[in-house]
């Protein structure tokens, strides 16, 4: 089960309007690009102060942003090579300040079990993003093959953690006594925000077995590599 390339595509073309509409207000496909890190930076201030609710819905939106800039570039002929570098890279960046966020929000709440979870979700995002790169740069799964492989692509990943950040929200926090030990029964935010950073830590790592998989299975297709494509040693 993952997205189809046929599907991403569908999903992206819906956002071409408001993309254009955005290009007609004169904003560029890497101004795009960097609004929605910027908005995504903002969303991470607002998990870091432990507000799930807000810090969920702007994270969202600055996730969005990673939709519009490449209709943009389509729809106006301003695709290159660069915008495509510093979209991948803020969006990486972006997926970290989110998680700091989280691991610093829910470092408030006196419980150890969310910070560790969130921080074994960013490790798992993280290695998703780290197989699809390493795989297409020796040759593998050229264009956005890659992207339809596994669980919990960006998109899923996203909307995981999104939604477990918005549930949190509406739920009662957690009150902490004055000795640090949380007081009454385990709170339901925490509960929650736990369940969202547990799937995505899950199938994040499912996603990069699948990779390893498909990658393992291409490589077998094509056969022994020459000594010519190979790279031996070659520090990462």
């Amino acid at each position: 089960m993952a997205i189809s390339n046929q599907t991403r595509s569908r999903i992206k073309r819906l956002g071409e309007p408001v993309a254009l509409a955005l290009g007609r207000a004169g904003l560029t496909p890497n101004g795009l690009t960097l609004a929605g890190f910027a908005i995504t930076t903002i969303g991470a201030l607002l998990l870091a102060n432990g507000l799930w609710l807000a810090g969920g819905i702007v994270v969202f939106a600055g996730a969005s942003f990673d939709m519009l800039d490449g209709a943009l570039a389509r729809a106006s002929g301003r695709v290159s090579r660069f915008g495509a570098f510093l979209d991948s890279v803020l969006d990486r960046a972006g997926e970290a300040i989110v998680y700091v966020g989280l691991v610093w929000g829910t470092l408030g709440l006196g419980l150890s079990r969310p910070v560790v979870l969130a921080a074994a979700a960013m490790a798992a995002a993280f290695m998703v993003s780290y197989t699809r790169a390493k795989a297409e740069g020796l040759g593998f799964s050229p264009g956005t093959g890659m992207a339809a492989v596994g669980l919990a692509p960006r998109e899923v990943r996203t909307v995981i953690l999104s939604l477990g950040l918005v549930v949190a929200g509406l739920l009662p926090g957690v009150t902490v006594a004055a000795g640090g030990a949380a007081s009454g029964a385990y709170p339901l935010s925490a509960l929650v925000l736990e369940g969202a950073l547990g799937l995505i830590a899950i199938l994040g790592t499912a996603t990069v077995v699948q990779r390893i998989l498909h990658t393992r299975e291409q490589a077998r297709r094509q056969g022994p590599a020459t000594a010519a494509d190979e790279t031996p040693g070659r520090p990462d």
